[in-house]
């Protein structure tokens, strides 16, 4: 029992000593306005809160992700084509590959892979 005692008193006494020699080892650094001021990402963070965006970075990064997708799902397919039956594989990766193609048609005639 007494040498939880002593444990306890010898742990709060690191604990004190620790806290007490931290600030007279971080003594040395100056702070600066940049140091001291929040970082957000390279926005002031005294300016208004919504900045316009634009969309059409939003519909690039979206047709980056569905072309994304659908790649990921195009590459596994050799090897499913060893285990089920040939028409099933073939009928699946066609329609794929199609309505990747008629997708990507129909962004490039609406004109939103144009950069405006």
């Amino acid at each position: 029992m007494l040498l939880i005692l002593y444990f306890k008193v010898f742990v709060l006494f690191m604990l004190i000593l620790m806290m007490n020699i931290l600030p007279i080892m971080n003594s040395h650094k100056q702070l600066s306005r940049e140091k001291t001021s929040p970082f957000e990402c390279g926005f002031d963070p005294m300016s208004k809160p919504r900045i316009s965006y634009s969309v059409h970075f939003f519909s690039i990064a979206l047709m980056f992700l569905i072309f994304d997708i659908e790649i990921t799902l195009i590459f596994p397919s050799p090897l499913i084509k060893q285990k089920i039956i040939m028409v099933n594989w073939m009928l699946s990766s066609t329609s794929l590959i199609m309505l990747l193609i008629i997708g990507l048609t129909l962004e490039w005639k609406e004109g939103s892979m144009n950069w405006k």
